[in-house]
């Protein structure tokens, strides 16, 4: 009998010590190729975050380039002197060539036409033949053609038919202008193309082509040294004659055309080389040590064979309970429920479930951390393990949520009682990491046999309950009740004709003017979702917009009104276009995608499109939001912050993102006639949006005084019932004629500024 049990350990034994031999060997293996990995993913990440810096710091000199171009192309005697009818090229020598070179070092200055050809040029501050400059013209041309085309594109038609540009806002440079690289005399340069333009504001008949202003800077000597200086890098020298190799530090430099001028090549730093080499003697020393251990342990697990038996309990208990509370967990907590249905009778009263769940504990998770969270669920399990009966089964069912199943209780006023105590024992706040927390229980309560016999029945009824007590306001208990189940039957049903509803196309968008100031010019109309159910009727979107959220069916309800919208906004081409968009949507992987694809299949301008979101939209990681409202101003189209002022961190997001648009919120607006200082906290909103740039948007407009104190403000547009309701589309044109409409300018001239 003891030679079998020996043998019997032996083979147990040689099961477990030879899959672990096995472990540690690929273990240590793995872990020098990781390494090896490593170091080398440390050097290409080196690599690639110097060569970034370098392209960052050339174009950077680009951009001061045509920053040094400025005050010579921005001026009114150089739009005049380069005229065709006004050419003066003694004055373009004096004033360009001979003022550049000296001052910024301009190897080579260049003045191409109107008509495309070089009209003037200068080597390092001399005048040459402009003829000579025709290779480099044809090289850099696409700057050229994009620098005149932006400069055509500036200029914004005045109803008057005239034309008058546009300068860039909050830009580097007032100028327009476009920089790249190019090949000079086998060298590689710096070029900037800059836009000649008048200095102050004219107002022209037409839209014509700029000359432009070219300048140049050969990347040699000095320059390559500040370049080197400015990136961070060392050794770093410029190559005309072939290419390095791909795995060299090296930045390739490209002429407009695509063709490489080109490359920029240093020494590159290999930090994970240099920390292998140091600690290579180290790692084959703590291989070896973990080998020489691994033989230690394998000899004393032969010797503790025989308390694996204590493990394999310990592992049953783990197996049916929770490892952070040492509660049961659920599967003990389902065959506990179980076994007492199975047993009940009449004369053994009533079985209460309850499902617990903490209020806003993921509130606790995000500021404090999940360690906080772990203290406040074993706090909140130690006060329900107290609470309850001895004969009652408590488990953890998952995260925040716990269960609870009472037997043989005498009514539903004993259940309450427990209830009760439970609420009173969680009013008292927890002292977690030096912080008092006040967590409260939301409880959703069934009772068998009066709401039923089946388990899982008893369960869906229990959770039905405790939906009810959150909605109720949380902090609250809730029992089962037949009005309940209708209420999530209702919620179902509205689900279903919400998609059946989007599926056949029966939900409605109508549009809201917003005006100028003084009310007389619409500018743009903003889309607002409707839904009247031929069975339900008329259904709020307060009501079917957080069922959709809650379904996810969210972002089938944006790009529905999105398409709709823009459809329907092709018919006013001389209005803007606002539309709304949810959090959720917002944050969906294929926004952008299905952003762009929309307004390619309706062929709408981007430049016509704003999208409204609200601060809720920073719930969850700022810079991926960041990121993605960027990613919408690429394409264009602008975006405005809805409901401004009712949050706490509005002024934040102000300042880490240039919104468009600022929409102060209807509740400062509904103020206006009653409270005493919400004309001022309005006043500093709207100076707040000015100053930053942005365009001031107040809507909720009801009455006639409401819009006469907003026109004695900055305030850029209006929106509201008092200007006109939402209307459908087929509507809209006739609310923009009576808004602009003579008697109706007149009449609304008179109110606002009564």
């Amino acid at each position: 009998m003891v030679a079998t049990k020996t043998d019997h350990g032996a083979r147990l034994a040689n099961a477990i010590l030879f899959p672990v031999v096995g472990l540690v060997l690929l273990a240590i293996a793995f872990s020098v190729a990781l390494i090896a990995y490593t170091s080398q993913s440390a050097d290409r990440a080196a690599l690639e975050s110097e060569r970034q810096l370098l392209d960052n710091s050339a174009h950077l000199q680009l951009e001061l380039l045509a920053k040094e171009q400025e005050g010579a192309a921005v001026w009114d005697l150089t739009d005049y002197y380069t005229r065709p009818l006004s050419l003066n090229i003694d004055w373009l020598d004096v004033n360009l060539g001979q003022w550049l070179y000296p001052n910024h070092g301009h190897d080579t200055v260049v003045v191409v036409g109107e008509d495309g050809a070089p009209l003037y040029a200068a080597l390092e501050g001399r005048s040459v033949d402009p003829q000579q400059m025709r290779d480099l013209v044809a090289d850099i041309w696409p700057l050229i053609a994009r620098t005149r085309a932006r400069f055509i594109t500036s200029f914004r038609r005045l109803p008057s038919g005239l034309y008058v540009i546009e300068r860039p806002a909050n830009a580097f440079t007032r100028s327009i202008h476009e920089t790249g690289f190019a090949s000079v005399d086998g060298v590689p340069a710096y070029v900037a193309v800059t836009a000649i333009s008048p200095e102050l504001k004219q107002f022209v008949p037409e839209r014509r082509a700029p000359a432009v202003l070219v300048g140049v800077k050969k990347l040699t000597g000095e320059r390559l040294a500040a370049l080197e200086s400015r990136a961070g890098v060392t050794g770093l020298s410029a190559r005309v004659d072939s290419a390095p190799s791909p795995a060299s530090a090296h930045l390739t430099l490209s002429s407009p055309l695509g063709v490489p001028v080109g490359w920029l090549s240093w020494n590159a730093t290999t930090p994970g080389t240099q920390i292998l080499t140091g600690v290579g003697p180290m790692l084959f020393f703590l291989a070896a040590t973990i080998a020489g251990l691994t033989g230690v342990v394998l000899f004393y697990t032969r010797q503790n064979t025989r308390r694996l038996a204590e493990s394999e309990a310990r592992a049953q208990h783990a197996a049916l309970h929770d490892s952070l509370t040492g509660l049961a967990n659920r599967e003990f907590f389902a065959n506990r429920f179980r076994e007492e249905l199975t047993d009940w009778s009449e004369n053994k009263g009533l079985i209460g479930v309850f499902y617990i769940d903490l209020d806003h504990f993921k509130d606790i998770n995000d500021t404090l951390g999940h360690a906080a969270g772990d203290d406040v669920i074993r706090e909140a399990a130690r006060r329900l393990r107290v609470l309850v009966p001895e004969n009652a089964t408590l488990a953890r069912i998952s995260g925040d949520e716990f269960a609870l199943v009472l037997p043989n209780c005498a009514s539903r006023a004993a259940l309450e009682y427990i209830l009760k105590r439970l609420q009173d024992r969680f009013s008292v706040p927890m002292f977690v990491n030096g912080t008092h927390l006040h967590v409260s229980l939301s409880v959703g309560a069934a009772i068998a046999p009066d709401d039923s016999l089946s388990m899982g029945e008893l369960l869906r009824k229990a959770d039905i309950a405790l939906y009810s007590a959150k909605a109720g306001g949380r902090g609250r208990w809730a029992f089962f009740d037949e009005g309940m189940e209708e209420h999530v039957r209702t919620r179902e049903n509205l689900a279903h004709a919400l998609r059946d509803a989007i599926a056949h196309d029966r939900l409605d968008v109508v549009y809201q003017p917003q005006t100028t100031i003084d009310g007389v010019k619409v500018l743009s109309v903003e889309a607002l979702l409707r839904w009247n159910d031929p069975v339900m009727g008329s259904v709020s979107p307060s009501v079917f917009i957080p069922i959709a959220e809650e379904i996810g069916l969210i972002n089938e309800v944006g790009l529905y009104v999105l398409r709709r919208a823009c459809r329907d906004a092709a018919a006013w081409p001389e209005l803007g276009l606002a539309v709304n968009v949810s959090p959720s949507q917002f944050r969906h992987p294929r926004f952008i995608e299905d952003l762009r694809d929309t307004l390619s299949a309706c062929g709408f301008e981007p430049r016509r499109l704003e999208i409204e979101v609200t601060e809720t939209v920073f719930a969850d990681s700022d810079v991926d939001i960041l990121q993605v409202l960027q990613q919408v101003q690429e394409l264009g189209i602008r975006v405005a912050l809805d409901d401004f002022g009712i949050g706490y961190s509005s002024l934040s997001y102000l300042r880490r993102f240039p919104f468009d648009t600022l929409k102060i919120d209807r509740s400062f607006i509904a103020d206006l006639e009653v409270a005493p200082h919400a004309h001022a906290i309005l006043s500093t909103i709207i100076d707040l949006g000015e100053a930053l740039g942005m365009k001031v948007v107040a809507e909720g407009i009801e009455t006639r005084q409401q819009a006469a104190i907003l026109q004695r403000t900055n305030c850029d547009r209006l929106q509201g019932f008092y200007l006109s309701r939402p209307v459908p589309p087929g509507e809209v044109p006739a609310v923009v004629a009576r808004l602009e409409g003579h008697e109706s300018r007149k009449e609304r001239g008179v109110q606002l500024s009564a």
